[in-house]
């Protein structure tokens, strides 16, 4: 009888070993989980801003910028739900510039609308690029058919830009777009968005950090708390 017991002790020590390191080990696990999670959360991105279309004063602090798509509907809204706040909370207060970049993603009239914009940019400046970016959303269909179809065409485009900009000056868009002298820059936009793991349209960072709140406040927030850490 005292053999039996003994060897049960021995039983009961051995399994309350393995329970204890089995927890030992999910407690580390979490702890990693934890820490990886946190290193993602303030991951920071290197960024060039260099040659990209921006909003707001060169002395602010921080650096917001969108990726979109011309095509892409929810782009819409946030260009016209969203984004005067941002201009009026966060630009035009001098916290932050703010940057358009391009993920085309949709259909061909995503990649042809990005780089006739990059061609309005390089070729008739920041001010122009702004006010042909604004009407491109404007002129977005509001049916949601419309993104299978060819919309943004050459002719579309040459048309929408004739609205703000005078004769010489289209045909001068006109000629650079033709000959691809964009090309380049939407390569850059495409790439970078790639590296930072852009997989939809509109994408948010701030100071090279992803945006990952909902509302104008969240992303008051987020500028204020990168503004702390210069």
């Amino acid at each position: 009888m005292a053999n039996k017991k003994k060897g049960n002790q021995k039983q009961s020590s051995a399994f309350t070993f393995w329970i204890i390191g089995l927890i030992a080990v999910i407690i580390i696990g979490f702890i990693f989980l934890a820490n990886g999670k946190k290193d993602g959360d303030t991951a920071v991105n290197e960024i060039d801003y260099k040659s990209q279309p921006y909003l707001g004063e060169k002395s602010a602090p921080v650096q917001i910028v969108e990726f979109g798509d011309y095509k892409c509907p929810v782009c819409k809204t946030f260009e016209e739900q969203f984004f005067p706040s941002i201009q009026s909370e966060l630009i035009d207060t001098g916290k932050a510039q703010f940057y358009f970049m391009n993920y085309s993603f949709i259909n061909v009239d995503s990649t042809r609308s990005a780089k006739f914009a990059e061609s309005v940019y390089q070729e008739l400046g920041n001010e122009t690029f702004w006010e042909f970016h604004e009407l491109l959303f404007d002129k977005q269909p509001a049916d949601l058919k419309y993104e299978k179809q060819d919309v943004f065409t050459d002719k579309f485009l040459e048309e929408t830009l004739k609205e703000i900009a005078n004769d010489k000056e289209v045909k001068k868009v006109v000629t650079s777009f033709k000959a691809k002298k964009s090309e380049d820059q939407w390569n850059k936009d495409m790439e970078l968005a790639d590296e930072l793991g852009v997989t939809g349209t509109p994408s948010l960072f701030v100071n090279g950090k992803k945006f990952e709140g909902n509302t104008i406040d969240d992303l008051v927030k987020m500028v204020d708390d990168a503004a702390k850490e210069k």
